[in-house]
């Protein structure tokens, strides 16, 4: 099935003098100029092109990569401001639209926005800033531990909003972040949780079994290079646990809960110390 705004395979079914016209099944013959064509681009050849409106509200073909498509959330920068709204790059000649009333605050020439692409009853392929209004809008059917894409909307007191696989909203939570973060920075993310209120927690690092034996590997390792003592404990600041092993505060502290529990290690008031085997 063909979608708007969206990449679609379609054949190649003639040529003409300005370019190739493919096969759009039910929406018809489609356009694809010359000027985006593949070189030595074939009859009967399939090919991935990107569908939307032209200048004229015709439907059109590309192959050139549009840096927003439906259904995805981008950080984009305002080219124009005019009477029917904001307009802004998406990488194609004829720039996207953003309706004065999809815009959260008036959108200013030459500032970028995180926006939501999607198809108006009119049909048209256009960008709102309204992320509430577009987001979370079905169940969010993750599992913990699932890999998934985030972009960062915004800082908050407790860390980081982030948009979930162009669909959700989800938390990185300061505690998990080592590094500045920006709106619009696109990363891979991991599933702690979906709460009953339909949030997702997330962390940046993978919460496995195998990860989780690695450190405490890991810090038995440090400890023995170290004479058996470790300036570290669970209430080090997560800079300094960062700084030793890479991990999140809470990480370290499972690891060392589940070493202590195995009799591996004590915890002292001001670090960890090896029980001799």
């Amino acid at each position: 099935m063909l979608a708007l705004g969206k990449i679609n395979r379609l054949t190649v079914k003639k040529q003409v003098k300005f370019g190739f016209y493919l096969d759009g099944l039910s929406w018809g013959e489609i356009l694809l100029p010359n000027n985006v064509a593949p070189k030595d681009l074939q009859i009967g050849q399939t090919l991935e092109v990107f569908l939307y409106l032209d200048s004229e509200d015709q439907l059109i073909a590309t192959t050139e990569r549009p840096k927003i498509k439906v259904g995805e959330v981008a950080m984009l920068q305002v080219v124009a401001t005019t009477k029917v709204g904001a307009f802004v790059n998406w990488g194609l000649k004829k720039d996207l639209l953003v309706p004065f009333s999809e815009q959260q605050l008036p959108l200013k020439e030459g500032q970028s926005y995180l926006l939501y692409c999607y198809v108006d009853n009119s049909n048209r392929i256009v960008a709102s800033s309204k992320l509430d209004r577009h987001l979370h809008k079905t169940p969010a059917p993750y599992q913990a531990g699932d890999k998934v894409d985030i972009v960062i909307s915004e800082q908050t007191d407790i860390g980081y909003k982030a948009v979930v696989n162009h669909q959700h909203w989800g938390v990185l939570y300061k505690n998990e972040v080592f590094k500045p973060l920006r709106r619009g920075d696109k990363l891979n993310a991991y599933i702690v949780k979906v709460r009953d209120d339909g949030k997702i927690d997330l962390r940046l690092n993978a919460a496995t079994y195998k990860q989780a034996l690695e450190l405490t590997t890991q810090i038995l390792a440090k400890l023995e290079q170290n004479g058996g003592k470790l300036a570290l404990t669970d209430k080090s600041s997560p800079e300094q646990i960062y700084a030793s092993f890479g991990v999140s505060k809470k990480a370290f502290k499972q690891a060392i809960g589940t070493l202590y529990k195995d009799k591996k290690i004590v915890i002292a008031e001001h670090g960890i110390i090896l029980v001799p085997s």
